[in-house]
């Protein structure tokens, strides 16, 4: 395998986490006889300092030639005033590769069970996965405008949107325990009643897959209340947003989560769940696993290479399993993210 992985480290952490994910990748590459070559671009604050716009020319010429693209977080107080914010170039990458579905696995590790929020009972066997709607709805609904004294956002699906996110996460659960959760708000929103109607009209077609239509303010206690009762959850882009930091913490950490984000043709773009974090970048704290398994999601799906995948998900379970805990996990007594990453490293497989 010789791919080309556009690398886009960011702001705050992003640059800490995604060295981290480069060096599993390339332990990978060398156990297993795979060749990945890097590019790097300029995205979010990064690029605003530097050229003057959250995602320049140059940065979009790179996604068009890129295998995967492997990107870290934007953001921060130093931009929150800026003419156009760092977030802006996510959300032009995410339109730009047509990336509509974003799948975010919340699984409890169980040498983590202690660390939840929740009481171990409660949380033992978590293992949700999220597939969030990513370049329609609110965040991308026109008009959008503000002034001193009002602001609007718009909130806006097809049916065509709803139809083909849907289907990804039917055939989501095919693969998994065949349970179907579509979070929504029908009771209040245009949107939402759209959404219930298109999932309601597909459920014939994937008849092997138990549905439950469920109020996204229900959802939010459920998580809480009971998470395994959750397989594959989907839903539009706000209320994924929300939910994935909500079952970040039930599993521990948002430092945790990885994410990938698919759509009909490559590339695909993979990313941690987790922020910038300005208040420990700089630090060496950070907790790369977010960003290491989003790589062992690249491989999976990019270039679908299971087993290699499946090394990395097993060398950071046995990492956890052995005590080896980020401060995120661990408070005071937690490594370095270089430290967490060589205990990824040094249980990987010889290949």
């Amino acid at each position: 395998m010789n791919a080309k992985i556009l690398l886009l480290p960011g702001d705050g952490i992003g640059a800490e986490v995604v060295r981290e994910g480069v060096r599993v990748l390339d332990a990978i590459a060398a156990r297993y006889g795979h060749s990945f070559c890097y590019e790097e671009g300029l995205v979010g604050g990064a690029a605003i300092d530097a050229a003057g716009t959250p995602i320049p020319d140059e940065t979009l010429r790179k996604l068009k030639t890129a295998d995967a693209v492997f990107f870290g977080a934007v953001g921060g107080p130093k931009w929150d005033h800026a003419p156009v914010r760092p977030e802006a170039g996510l959300l032009r990458i995410r339109k730009e590769l047509g990336v509509y579905a974003n799948l975010r696995p919340a699984v409890l590790f169980p040498a983590l069970a202690s660390g939840s929020p929740l009481r171990a009972d409660v949380v033992a066997g978590t293992d949700l996965l999220i597939v969030r709607e990513l370049t329609g709805g609110l965040y991308f609904g026109k008009p959008k405008a503000r002034d001193a004294t009002k602001a609007v956002d718009t909130m806006t699906y097809t049916a065509a949107e709803v139809d083909r996110i849907a289907r990804f996460a039917f055939r989501a659960a095919q693969g998994r325990r065949k349970i179907l959760h579509s979070i929504d708000k029908a009771n209040i929103l245009e949107t939402s009643r759209l959404w219930r109607e298109v999932v309601t009209r597909l459920a014939p077609e994937y008849r092997d897959v138990t549905v439950h239509h469920m109020l996204v303010d229900t959802a939010s206690m459920a998580l809480v209340q009971r998470p395994t009762q959750f397989d594959v959850l989907v839903t539009e882009n706000t209320f994924g947003d929300i939910l994935s930091d909500e079952a970040a913490a039930v599993v521990g950490s948002i430092g945790l989560l990885p994410s990938a984000s698919l759509g009909d043709a490559p590339p695909y773009f993979y990313e941690p769940v987790h922020g910038t974090a300005p208040d420990i970048a700089g630090q060496g704290i950070a907790n790369p696993l977010g960003c290491i398994l989003s790589a062992a999601m690249m491989l999976r799906y990019s270039f679908q290479l299971e087993r290699e995948a499946a090394a990395i998900e097993s060398a950071v379970a046995r990492a956890l399993d052995d005590g080896v805990r980020t401060k995120d996990l661990a408070g005071q007594s937690g490594v370095s993210t270089e430290r967490m990453t060589n205990a990824i490293l040094e249980r990987l497989p010889r290949g």
